[in-house]
């Protein structure tokens, strides 16, 4: 019998065969490292150095290796804080990707202070490792860093607000728009953009080879936690944890200043695929600052409020609430000092003249399948905690 054939060699987006790289990955245990990780030990040949403080959502790929994936990945437990290992493993890879962050909204206004160490104090020893060492870095941003568009300083009414100049953002045009400093809500979005500005100047004056993403909304299973479940009882994660948290406990879903806010959502599994292309193609890559996000899911968060009341019904067989929907003001949600975007709706051109990528699910599909995922894991555990803390109350 006769043995089954390799696997094709990966081929890059101009037909050149792709070498096998070793990935140091900064903050591998979260969200889209999990999502990254599985990607490039069931495709790739690729080597990653899976750089975290805990690997609950890698667990299955490093607790231990399974067999095949024996010599692929491993785990480093660190804190790139004040870890002098962490140069070594830089120096290790041929490839730095860092998606290590405080990016939950809730924080930026009671921690600001942790969310700029986080988002810019320690991302400075990667960024100068990666410089110094000559290896190239893939840095996550944030679709924050525009800040407020253009047409949000127009009146409601101007016909202009209407003009995709005054509100769709592009990479290398549009401006990053803050508010004042007293609304600690911009803590976030400042320590990301003043590190992407290092980032290109290190590029500009001593050659670093770097691609720095700027993720619009990235969604679907595994996503941030369920509070007092995986994450603290008092935790405020992202609005689609949040919302999921509300249709587990049965609870109305708390819609800030009214959830007129305009979104886009892009599904995780679409989303790895373009940072494949980004890690595959440095060639296309390199020196570019890519919107990574979907268009055309754009709704207001009261429809995604309303979206996922409706699939939850499906997913779970739970009729909806009879009022679904509560309007809270964000001081009551965050505390003084939130501000916020009127609309992130990502202009596409750069990364599909690039790297060829364009976003596949629509909204409702990758819904379904998040809150599929989100009924299986977390209804039980969702259950018994709050048996239990009614019980003790």
């Amino acid at each position: 019998m006769s043995s089954p054939s390799p696997a094709p060699a990966r081929m890059d987006l101009d037909g050149n065969p792709v070498a096998p790289l070793t990935i140091c990955m900064i903050g591998a245990g979260g969200f889209i490292g999990s999502h990254l990780c599985e990607k490039l030990m069931a495709e790739t040949a690729h080597v990653v150095l899976a750089v975290d403080v805990y690997c609950d959502k890698i667990r299955h790929l490093v607790d231990p290796a399974p067999p095949h994936l024996a010599g692929r990945i491993s785990f480093h437990r660190l804190n790139i804080k004040n870890d002098s290992r962490l140069e070594g493993l830089i120096k290790m890879a041929d490839l730095t990707i860092n998606l290590a962050a405080i990016c939950t909204p809730a924080d930026y206004n009671t921690r600001p202070l942790d969310t700029i160490y986080s988002n810019f104090i320690d991302a400075l020893p990667v960024v100068k490792y990666c410089s110094e060492n000559n290896k190239r870095l893939i840095h996550f941003s944030t679709c924050e860093v525009y800040g407020k568009t253009v047409g949000s300083f127009l009146p409601k009414d101007h016909p202009l607000r209407k003009e995709p100049e005054f509100y769709v953002l592009k990479e290398d045009e549009s401006p990053c728009i803050f508010g004042p400093i007293v609304k600690q809500r911009w803590s976030y979005a400042c320590a990301k953009q003043l590190i992407e500005r290092l980032i290109f100047a290190e590029g500009a004056e001593n050659g670093l080879e770097f691609t720095i993403v700027r993720p619009f909304n990235w969604i679907g299973p595994r996503m941030d936690f369920i509070p007092g479940v995986d994450g603290p009882s008092e935790g405020v994660p992202r609005v689609l944890a949040c919302f999921s948290n509300n249709l587990l406990r049965r609870e109305p879903l708390k819609l800030v200043d009214g959830g007129q806010s305009q979104r886009t959502f892009v599904y995780i599994k679409d989303a790895i695929e373009a940072v494949v292309l980004m890690i595959e193609n440095p060639a296309r890559a390199n020196g570019h600052i890519f919107n990574v996000g979907n268009p055309n899911n754009e709704v207001t968060v009261r429809e995604l409020a309303q979206m996922m009341t409706e699939v939850y019904a499906n997913v779970s067989g739970e009729a909806p609430l009879d009022e679904p929907m509560i309007d809270v003001s964000s001081s009551q949600f965050y505390g003084e000092g939130y501000d916020d975007s009127d609309k992130r709706i990502p202009d596409m051109t750069i990364i599909n003249k690039q790297l060829g990528w364009n976003p596949k699910t629509p909204l409702k599909d990758l819904l379904e399948t998040t809150l599929t995922y989100q009924h299986k894991t977390y209804k039980e555990a969702v259950k018994r905690q709050m048996a239990q803390a009614s019980a003790s109350s």
